[in-house]
């Protein structure tokens, strides 16, 4: 349990490292960082569960004022912005990615681990986010959706770093990777 509670905060504490990387921001206020990657890893190292709750301490944090968001952003305000839908959507992206993991035992889990990180890590954050741009920019859901479209090529090389990295760690310490447990 000690453990488990451990790497929960070791990855929510990689998503807000990852935000540290410099980001850019596209011209309708969204910025491109590199905690979607963390949030991927927390599913496919985690597992489901694991992985959302990583996921939900990050956004918690956040939601209390912490500035871990790309750009030094945290507090209420986050909830408000066009970003709101892709940091509400962490811990479910997590979870469905790691769900993916858990239960797709055959195929090399690079393969499956990047699989679940474009459908988790990128298809159902999407959803989130896109519903959450289209709220924030009073903007139909069609018109949010082509704006997202320019994230795409870096979030699958994400889903592919994902991959690798969680098929990595398996061989280095196969027992650190818990959605295989």
């Amino acid at each position: 349990m000690e453990r488990h509670l451990t790497l929960i905060a070791l990855f929510a504490a990689l998503i807000a490292a990852l935000g540290l990387i410099p980001q850019l921001t596209l011209a309708f206020g969204v910025p491109v960082t590199a905690q979607s990657l963390g949030v991927m890893l927390c599913g496919t190292v985690l597992g489901a569960k694991r992985g959302a709750l990583a996921a939900l301490l990050f956004v918690g944090l956040v939601a209390l004022g912490l500035p871990l968001l790309a750009g030094g952003r945290g507090g209420l305000g986050v909830f408000a912005s066009p970003t709101a839908g892709f940091v509400v959507g962490f811990p479910f992206a997590a979870f469905i990615t790691g769900l993916i993991v858990e239960n797709w035992r055959n195929g090399p889990l690079a393969l499956v681990a990047g699989v679940a990180s474009v459908i988790g890590g990128i298809a159902v954050l999407y959803a989130f986010g896109i519903s959450g741009l289209a709220w924030a920019l009073d903007r139909p859901l069609t018109e949010a959706a082509l704006l997202v479209t320019a994230f795409l090529p870096g979030d699958v090389i994400k889903a592919v770093l994902a991959g690798l990295v969680t098929a990595a760690l398996a061989r280095a310490r196969p027992d650190s990777v818990l959605s295989r447990a």
